[in-house]
């Protein structure tokens, strides 16, 4: 008895081992599969995860989250990307329509492999690089850089050649060095653009098909889309609109998010990335500048023609930064968990999503991820 005492406790120890093994191994690849280092790019086309709870984003999280863009926004298309694969996907994610401001991170994205090669110079000013408008630059405005243009600091407070800015806050003009206050003015940008076309002798929609869609295999690109217009008479410098898909919004996350990588190839300077998600404003400049940004909803700062999110307690925000237009256009990466967040409405539909809207949905596609 007394041996077959000491064989069973000696089994039901064993068993007990393996089965502590065997819960260790399941805890690991829990852990690895929702924390691990892997980096993913699509191909031609996106691949989605067989199963995202696996994944660390809950069903029934994912199911609250849908219901609530279907319930409480006007969004058309959207996508969460953790470690380059589709977790969740809402609507219409290939039609290609105006994605508003997103233009301009956009356009931060092209200056830099020009800067890299010295064909663009952030420190020249705009008396340098012969800028004039209809309505005539007073001396201190032409002391503005291109590099006070793409952070919205150049302290020239023209009205652009579209609406839709923050000139409403402007101080007078002339009353500002450049570099010294922060705006968010469509002039500013507007005038950013013609300068990337001057001084590369290139087209902006050009080189977005052969920096970013090419290289990138976006799906749905079309550059028979893009289409620049303004009211002249007002500015001389056109917009330069932009029509992208949700899913091609994302690659373009997915590349800030690598750093400017894709697979093998550095497709944007990695420093350039960085200098682009690089705080110029602090979110309590940005308030104290345009107070109607203490209503978002959320604290954010600026790079070049990037939104930073500031002041969260957050981890799962710490260090994320956003492509932001109006109506409902964006894209948020957020580094710290390896997610690209991409959504739009369809500005045909006359519909729109408020700021805080926006930026409700913002913080609620990432607290699906749970990994504890």
């Amino acid at each position: 008895m007394t041996k077959l005492k000491t064989k069973s406790l000696r089994t039901t120890a064993f068993i007990k081992l393996t089965m502590r093994n065997i819960i260790i191994l399941l805890i690991t690849t829990l852990l690895l599969s929702c924390s691990g280092d892997a980096q993913i790019y699509p191909d031609k086309n996106w691949t989605t995860h067989r199963n995202p709870s696996i994944a660390c984003w809950g069903e029934t999280e994912r199911m609250n989250f849908t219901r609530h863009i279907i319930d409480s926004t006007n969004i058309t298309g959207l996508v969460i990307v953790h470690k380059g694969k589709i977790v969740l996907e809402y609507g219409d994610i290939e039609e290609n329509s105006y994605i508003a401001s997103c233009r301009k991170s956009v356009l931060a994205m092209l200056f830099g492999n020009y800067i890299e090669n010295s064909t663009l110079d952030l420190n020249k000013t705009l008396e340098d690089l012969n800028i004039e408008d209809v309505s005539k630059l007073f001396p201190i405005e032409k002391k503005a850089t291109l590099k006070n243009l793409i952070s919205a600091r150049s302290g020239v407070y023209l009205n652009g050649s579209n609406g839709g800015d923050f000139r409403r806050y402007a101080p007078e003009r002339g009353s500002v060095e450049p570099g010294t206050h922060w705006l968010y003015s469509n002039w500013d940008f507007n005038v950013a653009g013609h300068i990337f076309e001057q001084e590369t002798n290139s087209n902006i929609y050009d080189e977005i098909e052969s920096q970013l869609a090419i290289p990138l295999q976006m799906e749905d690109w079309d550059k028979s889309l893009q289409a620049k217009n303004g009211n002249h008479e007002v500015s001389k410098f056109p917009v330069y609109h932009m029509w992208f898909s949700t899913r091609d919004m994302a690659r373009i996350g997915l590349l800030m998010l690598r750093k400017g990588k894709w697979n093998d190839k550095q497709v944007i300077p990695e420093k350039r990335v960085v200098e682009i998600i690089k705080q110029r404003t602090s979110y309590v400049e940005a308030q104290k500048s345009v107070p109607l940004l203490k209503e978002d909803d959320m604290d954010l700062g600026y790079g070049y023609m990037w939104w930073l999110i500031e002041n969260t307690d957050d981890y799962r925000l710490k260090n994320a930064y956003s492509a932001q237009g109006a109506l409902g256009q964006n894209i948020t990466v957020y580094p710290e968990i390896d997610v690209v967040l991409a959504f739009k409405t369809k500005s045909n539909y006359r519909r729109r999503n408020s700021i805080p809207t926006q930026m409700n949905v913002i913080r609620k596609a990432v607290e699906i991820y749970s990994p504890q």
